[in-house]
């Protein structure tokens, strides 16, 4: 017997036949005997439909009273759950975020999760209970409702996981793995049978959609084992573990893109210590995550800054940037947001040279120009015009032989 942690997503969960499906899978496991907890999200759509409503009632929305209105997508979930779950005649409970003791900060609608009382959780699965829990939202210090951001049911999943000490967490969607790109991108995309929490890491920070970035942060922190699997079928998906000696075999394990980052440039930025600190501190303040940065030196004492930011944060960050710049005198600044970021990853990278130059190569032969790079340890990436963007992703999946895994 085993305790399983099991999350779906909205499409798993997006009308009441789904639910249904996604009940009959639920009892399966249990009745093999495992303790089930279900972390559930809101029905597909109906967060982006709250915010619409929100956003006509008020022109800029209360963050507060944002993460009351998009936690009841949840709430309707996990109760159609429970009701589906009793009337096949079996003991489910559903519990909201608070009920589940859920503590997270004070960030609206940006929510980190600081603890889990996962007492009564464990108090009802020793009552043999299904239990049923809201994902994406918790309540902080103050008895304030949040929300964990996009993606956050996944983040509650793993954190419940390993809250309990479950032997695993299953995380169901509406892919069946992990795939070497997207399918939907390349048709050569092969999916992996392992991938190590590091390399997961980079895929989800760099646009992968299959797990949120902070899911993985916390699996990889527990150890907690996460297995990306399909809703809609049995298949066997994709083990996200801790790496091994094998894994490192296969130099690249994934191509990655994201369109979602705009680019923005000071131009002539005063070249002395204390004006990055003037340029990043308030837009970390505001709660915008800067990811790429890069500094060319001009002559004559100054310097070009130029960083990158989650489009949907471009605007409140010109705002600041405009002011910063004012302050500090530069001369002005600029912003894009056709611009696209291709990525590889894998752990071989570590032990292998040539990946930025077959990389390099690889664009340079479809006269893919570069914008911006940077790299971590097991991964390399490369700002690009987002015209090019799906063709760097097919030339690069097959400059790695990745087709042939």
């Amino acid at each position: 017997m085993a305790l399983i942690v099991q999350k779906y997503g909205g499409t798993s969960v997006g009308n009441i036949e789904r639910i249904r499906n996604v009940a009959h899978r639920i009892v399966k496991t249990y009745d093999q005997g495992h303790d089930v907890v279900v972390v559930l999200s809101a029905m597909s759509g109906v967060t982006d439909n709250l915010i619409a409503l929100a956003h006509q009632a008020s022109k800029m929305p209360d963050k507060r009273e944002l993460d009351v209105l998009m936690s009841t997508g949840e709430q309707t979930t996990i109760a159609l759950m429970a009701m589906t779950l009793q009337d096949m005649g079996y003991p489910a409970a559903s519990l909201l975020g608070f009920q589940a003791d859920i503590i997270t900060d004070s960030m609206s609608t940006k929510a980190r999760i600081m603890s889990i009382g996962a007492e009564r959780i464990k108090t009802m699965l020793a009552e043999k209970k299904i239990v049923i829990i809201a994902g994406f939202q918790g309540i902080d210090p103050e008895g304030n409702i949040t929300t964990l951001g996009r993606g956050g049911s996944d983040t509650s999943a793993v954190a419940i996981a390993a809250a309990v000490k479950a032997d695993s967490c299953e995380i169901y969607t509406d892919v069946d793995g992990v795939y070497t790109t997207d399918p939907r991108i390349c048709d050569k995309a092969r999916k992996l049978k392992t991938i190590s929490y590091d390399e997961m890491l980079e895929m989800a920070s760099l646009g992968a959609k299959v797990l949120q970035i902070r899911s993985v942060g916390f699996a990889k922190k527990y150890n907690v084992p996460i297995h990306v699997r399909s809703s809609f079928n049995e298949e066997e998906g994709t083990m996200v573990v801790g790496e091994d000696s094998g894994m490192e075999e296969l130099v690249v394990s994934g191509i990655t893109l994201d369109k979602n980052e705009a680019r923005l440039t000071l131009k002539k930025v005063p070249d002395q210590p204390g004006i990055a600190s003037k340029v990043f501190v308030p837009l970390a303040e505001a709660g915008i995550q800067v990811d790429m940065i890069i500094q060319n030196t001009r002559s004559g004492g100054q310097t070009d800054l130029t960083f990158t930011v989650n489009k949907t944060d471009a605007k409140q960050a010109m705002v600041i940037a405009e002011k910063v710049a004012k302050e500090i005198e530069a001369e002005e600044v600029l912003v894009a947001d056709d611009i696209a970021k291709v990525s590889v990853i894998g752990v071989g990278m570590k032990n292998h040279a040539g990946v930025a130059a077959t990389m390099f190569s690889a664009l340079a032969a479809e006269n893919i120009n570069i914008r911006l790079i940077s790299t971590s340890e097991i991964r390399i990436s490369c700002v690009i015009d987002d015209r090019y963007a799906e063709l760097a992703v097919r030339v690069l999946h097959q400059a790695f032989n990745l087709d042939k895994i």
